[in-house]
């Protein structure tokens, strides 16, 4: 059943029936607005028109959403730590009005039985984890990528021009927007947008939405920071959204915040590429020794029977955007693979086809593996701080193929996942047993003990402790939506091996990095769905503040106008200067009007010396 939802629904936080008869606070007037140029004035109307032409333009997509949401609580030592999470994916069709078709995770009895899945609508209010008092909805985060989807303008708004101003490599205007105090109606947006002045396209909004000249009515709407990329050629799309409440209840100084990153990828979802039968592939001093074998073995036979599962399921989680497609001399190959073999070359693991490795693109912390790919998740690279800690995650995965724990071969069977694309946690199944994790976690630690990495597992070891720690209240982050958990049902880790032989986590050791931020390492294009290396400073942490193991930060971009083969440029922004932080200002700002964008960014301060890699490159 699908359920339609207006584009004019706006997050709202829902008081409990205390609150309901609260005394309404007084009537207040805006900040008086300065008269507009007819140059300013122009390119506000060029804003207006060009949010219309976004609205059609996502009304023709139907990319994945991500939220993910941390509850805070201060901390004396730490500034604020978290104390809860929830965590949401969709695939949203925004053509006929505002629903999603939800990836929801199976529950365990789920998994052991053939289940269909639904869909789920996103008008139904989720409570926020650990707050009894407030619930949200997840469509309030993904309308946060409109200023006003119904009545962006001059009627509705009054606007102040500000500055000019750099973001990355593109000027902007900014401009202060309040709701004209003469129309009434609530949810209208209140903050600042940017105009990028080539073709008067919004490319970031930072606010709220406010009510019908009601002070209090702010408590009701989250504040956010919304920002869009050039992904195309004059088209600017909503990627990625920060919010951040740190104190809901006015007065009580141990009251519960939340800090939540939305993202958005697969704007243009198409087949994947991999090689089929009828496509050549010429290789250079190659020798054709295909007529040496006139026959196939039984167990040759087995072998490419799961080969051709592995094929079936790959291009399915990619045609569904699941999945990074694979890029030449891209991070999988370049990081991932060598690891691999890192691992594979000691141990004399003699697998008949190469091992590959593959990102799955959420945040949650998984792995797992599908014939002979192993598949890690953005948000686990993201947050592993060192070459041993992704080594120690790779070499449980080749257990698991050495072993034998391949996927179910129904998947050779190309029909079976004929499904739509709600469905593919529903329908896949990709994770391993407890008893399969337990002995591919011994088989691993024998790996990693004869390979290069055997003298450095203490530093996998702080991994896993900090994760084992974290993981106590980040609970849907480690709850995985297609393959493995780190972490077992007891909250121990897979490895506890690795874990025993870590040193105590100490917060003031400035050269202890347990675990990164989310996003730390990998940034996804929100067009083709690829994954790249952030390209950014690296920082040490100067304070225990600034280490903020697994937690959300606030998102910055360095803006380009699109460009074929430009990477794009992401910056998960103030996160207190960890070696995996990145440069803490995200734009150049300057409040001269023709300013150019700042040359560059100071030396990293502190910054730590980088680990001599095992690999060719640095880990990351």
């Amino acid at each position: 059943m699908r359920y339609r939802i207006p584009l004019s629904f706006l997050l709202v936080l829902v008081v409990g029936a205390a609150n309901a008869h609260a005394k309404k606070a007084p009537k207040y007037k805006y900040e008086p607005m300065r008269q507009l140029t007819p140059d300013q004035a122009d390119l506000v109307q060029r804003a207006m028109a060009r949010e219309k032409v976004l609205i059609k333009e996502i009304q023709q997509r139907t990319p994945l959403v991500e939220t993910y949401i941390q509850d805070t609580r201060p901390d004396s030592k730490l500034y604020e730590v978290p104390v809860d999470d929830q965590y949401m994916l969709s695939r949203v069709d925004f053509g006929k009005g505002f629903f999603d078709k939800s990836y929801s995770p199976r529950t365990v009895e789920e998994r052991r039985r053939w289940f269909k899945g639904s869909y789920s609508a996103i008008s139904g209010l989720t409570r926020i984890l650990g707050l009894e008092k407030f619930t949200y909805s997840p469509t309030g985060f993904m309308q946060m990528m409109f200023i006003d989807p119904t009545s962006f303008d001059q009627q509705h708004y009054d606007f102040s021009f500000v500055r000019r101003e750099f973001l990355g490599s593109v000027r902007t205007w900014v401009f202060d927007v309040h709701p004209n105090p003469t129309v009434k109606g609530d949810g209208r947006f209140y903050g600042r947008i940017w105009i990028e002045d080539q073709g008067g396209n919004v490319v970031r909004f930072n606010g709220t939405y406010t009510g019908s000249g009601s002070e209090d009515s702010s408590k009701y709407y989250f504040h956010f920071d919304s920002w869009r990329l050039n992904v195309q050629p004059d088209v600017w799309l909503p990627v990625a959204i920060y919010v951040e409440e740190t104190q809901r209840v006015e007065g009580n100084r141990n009251s519960l915040g939340l800090k939540a990153q939305t993202h958005f990828w697969g704007y243009s979802l198409k087949l994947p590429t991999r090689d089929s039968e009828n496509v050549t592939v010429k290789v250079d001093d190659a020798v054709d020794k295909s007529n040496d074998s006139q026959d196939v073995s039984p167990l040759e036979a087995s072998r490419m029977w799961v080969e051709q599962a592995e094929g079936n399921v790959l291009d399915r989680l990619e045609e569904a955007g699941l999945i990074a497609p694979v890029t030449q001399g891209g991070y999988e190959q370049k990081i991932l693979d060598q690891i691999a073999v890192n691992l594979i070359v000691p141990n004399n693991l003699a697998f008949t086809e190469q091992v590959h490795c593959r990102v799955l693109l959420m945040n949650t912390l998984e792995a797992t593996t599908v014939g002979n790919t192993i598949l890690l998740s953005k948000g686990l690279i993201d947050s592993l701080p060192n070459e041993v800690s992704i080594a120690s995650v790779v070499a449980m995965e080749l257990a698991h193929i050495a072993l034998g724990h391949h996927i179910d071969t129904r998947y050779a069977f190309n029909d079976r996942l004929l499904f739509p694309d709600e469905a593919t946690f529903q329908r896949i199944d990709m994770y391993h047993s407890a008893p399969d994790n337990v002995t591919a976690a011994k088989k691993a630690m024998e790996y990693l003990q004869n390979s290069m990495y055997k003298d450095q597992l203490p530093q996998a070891g702080l991994y896993y402790e900090q994760l084992q720690q974290r993981g106590e209240v980040l609970k849907a982050l480690n709850t995985p939506e297609l393959g493995d958990s780190l972490l077992k049902p007891d909250g121990s880790p897979w490895m506890s091996d690795l874990e025993h032989m870590g040193t105590a986590i100490n917060w003031d050791d400035m050269n202890q990095m347990a675990a990164f931020p989310l996003g730390s390492w990998l940034k996804t294009d929100p067009w083709d769905d690829t994954v790249r290396m952030l390209d950014t400073k690296r920082y040490a942490p100067m304070n225990a503040r600034d280490k903020m193991p697994f937690e959300v930060t606030p998102i910055y971009y360095r803006l380009q106008r699109f460009a074929a083969n430009t990477p794009l440029v992401t910056a998960p922004g103030q996160t207190g200067g960890a070696p995996a932080a990145i440069n803490e200002g995200a734009s150049s700002t300057t409040a001269a009007d023709d300013a150019a964008p700042a040359g560059g960014q100071p030396a990293a301060n502190g910054a730590a010396p980088a680990q001599a890699p095992a690999t060719a490159q640095n880990p990351h």
